[in-house]
């Protein structure tokens, strides 16, 4: 009971500091209230109305970041242009829409893997690696797992719940933020645009 209510208030604070954060940017413009830089435009971009500076949603540039493989062999990279338009998809063990979501995900990468990588960073700082382990055995998941250790790319990225997924296209530019699971034809819908 005790950890339910825990829950409950996590959650409301995180619904909270979502809100609080979107309104602050949709306030500033874009910009960090306070700040006196002038936001610069990506010089060669697809698409002239790109800020240069990343930010975690629509029609901004990924913040790039670097984490390790689940087992610790590989690392992987995202930030700037890339050969394939990426997913990046943020979730936990513990998270039952999570475990709704990832038969899609597995079906999305296995249908588009030509075209399309997707990176599932576990939210390792509130989980655990056993879990987090189980869990992907237990869905079959083809794609590569990440570790957010100090949870420093969720901040990054704004996770304030889970799931979330980021389509990022070739240029680096994040197309779609979606917040929770969305049904398989939307997935598509947006991928069309990237791929």
């Amino acid at each position: 009971m005790r950890r339910n209510i825990i829950i409950l208030v996590l959650v409301a604070v995180v619904a909270a500091s979502a809100w609080i954060w979107d309104t602050r940017d949709k306030a500033s413009g874009g910009k960090t209230l306070g700040s006196n830089v002038s936001e610069g435009v990506a010089a060669g971009s697809a698409d002239s109305e790109i800020p240069s500076e990343p930010a975690p949603k629509d029609n901004r540039y990924a913040p790039s970041f670097t984490l390790s493989s689940l087992d610790g062999t590989t690392t992987y990279e995202v930030g700037g242009k890339r050969d394939k338009a990426l997913i990046v998809n943020f979730w936990a063990a513990w998270c039952y829409p999570c475990e709704l979501e990832a038969p899609d995900l597995k079906d999305i990468y296995e249908k588009h893997k030509d075209k399309l990588d997707l990176y599932a960073v576990n939210a390792t700082k509130f989980d655990k690696l056993r879990e987090a382990n189980d869990f992907v055995k237990e869905q079959q998941l083809p794609f590569p797992i990440l570790t957010d250790a100090k949870g420093t790319v969720g901040d990054q990225y704004k996770v304030f719940s889970f799931p979330i997924s980021f389509i990022i296209d070739r240029n680096g530019v994040i197309r779609h933020r979606i917040e929770g699971v969305i049904d398989r034809k939307k997935w598509e819908q947006y991928l069309e645009e990237v791929l």
